[in-house]
């Protein structure tokens, strides 16, 4: 009996066994199948999309502030009394002989300052003075007999001997212009030739100035100076020295303002003509700084017109069609209208509103 069950249960787990094998293989096949698949992508991220902000015109601020329309001009510190110095137009072409002074020498009044060589007039003066002194004697002769001619005749040798004269009048005038003298007291500030050179028409020898006094220069354009009036307030602003105020002493030659290139300083006249402080808006200083040198470059800036307590507005918050003027009024709540200005002075960035903005206000810009 025994026997009988052991023989049973084997049987059964010989049975078993081919079906736990089969479970197994399974189970493997599976594993190894779920490997064998493609790797699952990752969900693509895809950007936020914003919409696109609309542009704010920029708003500005109605305010009451002190309005000043202005006009500039560069210029220099030159003496009251400076002048170029020239050789008559009548001895070009000659040669420079001597040079008689350098730069920064004191000369006097009448002081010679350049000579020309005028060795043939000279030669031509001598000659000349001989013929006059036989003219002379020829002539007390002919007067002596005067009796024995008739008065046309005498008459005829008077012209004849003041012609002569009057030669060795030019000669000697000629040989005066070879010495270029000084025209009056100061310092030699430049000297533009030297010697064996030949004098040109219009060309400048040396330049003389008064030190002593020096004043502000400058320039200004043709259309400025017409804003321009003696006594207006000045600022200018000194190189080395800093900023000073002054008055509108004196208006510019209106030709030497035309002749200005953007109210540029020139420092020099035309050529052939004379530079001299004619020709420049001169600013009298409140108080001169000291230990400043001619020639020193500087900036003014003239106020031609200023208002108190004007209600103002960037320029570029005024709006123009068809000769009506009007800005854009933002409320409380940003809410926008046009409103109808009246406009008074104008600077480069402001406007004054004469009507129809109080300060306080916004507007926005074109």
């Amino acid at each position: 009996m025994f026997m009988k069950w052991w023989t049973d249960d084997s049987s059964r787990k010989w049975a078993m066994r081919p079906l736990a094998a089969l479970l197994l293989s399974s189970t493997l096949l599976l594993a190894s199948g779920c490997s064998l698949l493609p790797k699952e992508q990752d969900e693509e991220a895809l950007p936020s999309i914003n919409p696109p902000k609309l542009s704010k015109k920029p708003e500005y601020m109605v305010k009451t502030e002190t309005l000043e329309t202005k006009v500039r001009g560069s210029g220099r510190l030159m003496a009251l009394q400076e002048e170029k110095l020239f050789f008559s137009e009548d001895m070009s072409a000659k040669r420079i002989s001597a040079i008689l002074v350098k730069n920064g020498d004191s000369v006097e009044q009448g002081q010679p300052i350049a000579e020309l060589d005028v060795s043939d007039i000279e030669s031509d003066l001598k000659r000349k003075k001989l013929q006059t002194r036989k003219d002379e004697l020829t002539m007390i002769e002919t007067l002596r007999k005067a009796d024995e001619m008739t008065p046309e005749q005498v008459e005829q040798a008077k012209i004849d001997f003041e012609l002569k004269r009057e030669e060795l009048t030019k000669l000697e005038s000629q040989v005066s212009k070879a010495k270029l003298l000084a025209p009056f007291s100061g310092t030699i500030v430049t000297v533009s030739v030297k010697k064996g050179d030949t004098v040109k028409s219009g060309e400048s020898v040396a330049t003389l100035a008064d030190l002593k006094e020096l004043t502000v220069a400058a320039s200004i354009s043709a259309d400025d100076a017409k804003k321009v009036a003696i006594g207006m307030e000045v600022q200018v602003d000194i190189n080395s020295a800093g900023q000073h105020k002054g008055k509108v002493k004196q208006l510019p030659n209106p030709q030497a303002a035309n002749n200005t290139n953007n109210g540029g300083f020139s420092g020099q006249g035309q050529q052939g003509e004379q530079d001299t402080i004619d020709n420049y808006l001169v600013v009298q200083l409140n108080e001169f700084p000291k230990g400043l040198n001619r020639g020193t470059p500087l900036s003014v800036t003239i106020i031609t017109q200023r208002k108190e307590n004007a209600t103002t507005i960037p320029l570029a918050a005024l709006r123009s069609y068809s000769g009506r003027n009007y800005v854009q009024v933002v409320d409380t709540q940003g809410n926008k209208k046009e409103v109808d200005v009246e406009i008074g002075q104008q600077t480069s960035t402001d406007v004054e509103i004469i009507k129809g903005l109080t300060a306080g206000q916004k507007v926005v810009g074109r």
